[in-house]
């Protein structure tokens, strides 16, 4: 029930985002110019679908890794993947020294996880288990499809909010050229907005599904906690440098202010420990596996 309640509940976020890409389209040209939008939200996406996954492994100079290069990690990868009744992704190593993961792939056939140094080298066998049974029900749920239709549309609004704004859009709307910079000015916000919840909204999801694939909620919230302490102290270069990117990581990669919070792409990490510990019966304790100390992943 609770998975059915999320997938509508995205399904009218994505809807709604459409909705505001298509009034801004309205605002830009009238209807030629919601029309163009819609053309253009579809060779968008279109390109996306097609191409995201090799310019997110590209941009983070992602290295393949196979049975001989990664043993431990490529075998964890694939006993993980019979038991969520996936085919085997591709496994890649992103050369980078904060801990963290994302996937990729426009569908669970043409699907990829890929892992920092950082966390194969800070991270126990079980925790590195309990992220990649994390980004596993992300290529499940389709997730990684989901956020990239999400993050083209959020960019595609922003770019016609601008060209209304410096333009001038279409005045003979309603609200004339007040109408204009209104919505100028608040649509992409409200396109973040979106974004946002969609994105919080799966990494629940996620951790949910993860707990289920690896039968071990500790696994993955004491990952999360040594994620988020380290992510404090341990900069993602490429990550500040692509900030649209953020939403696909397990956890939020940046550095940010005191609004930080407010605006990320990610739920409070304090939370998601607190729905894995209550899914364990552990409410309150500590979320510790038993093996501690670094994994054997070299």
């Amino acid at each position: 029930m609770n998975a059915l309640l999320n997938y509508s509940r995205t399904a009218l976020l994505l809807a709604a985002l459409t909705g505001l890409f298509l009034a801004v389209g309205y605002l830009v040209g009238g209807e030629t110019g919601m029309g163009i939008a819609f053309l253009f939200a579809l060779a968008t996406n279109a390109f996306a679908y097609w191409n995201a996954d090799k310019m997110l492994l590209s941009l983070y100079h992602a290295r393949e890794a196979d049975e001989r290069s990664a043993g431990a990690l490529y075998g964890t990868v694939r006993t993980l993947a019979q038991r969520a009744g996936l085919p085997m992704p591709r496994v890649y190593i992103v050369d980078n020294p904060q801990p963290n993961a994302f996937a990729t792939g426009r569908n669970p056939e043409h699907a990829a996880v890929a892992v920092t140094t950082g966390l194969i080298q800070s991270l126990t066998m079980e925790q590195v288990a309990g992220v990649l049974s994390h980004e596993l029900t992300h290529i499940k749920n389709r997730d990684t499809l989901i956020m990239t239709v999400t993050a083209t549309i959020a960019g595609a609004i922003s770019m016609l909010a601008n060209f209304a704004f410096f333009f001038g859009g279409n005045r003979n709307n309603p609200l004339g050229i007040f109408g204009v910079i209104l919505v100028a000015l608040l649509a992409p916000i409200g396109a973040m907005l979106v974004q946002l919840a969609i994105s919080r909204g799966r990494e629940y999801e996620a951790d949910r599904g993860g707990a289920e694939i690896s039968g071990q909620p500790l696994w993955l919230a004491a990952a999360l906690a040594r994620l988020e302490a380290a992510k404090q102290v341990v900069r993602n270069p490429e990550a500040e440098r692509n900030p649209a990117t953020a939403h696909l990581f397990i956890v939020n990669p940046l550095h940010g202010g005191p609004l930080a919070g407010l605006f990320s792409t990610h739920p409070a990490t304090e939370d998601r420990i607190a729905r894995l510990r209550a899914m364990a019966g552990t409410a309150g304790g500590e979320a510790r596996p038993a093996q501690t100390g670094r994994g054997p992943w070299g």
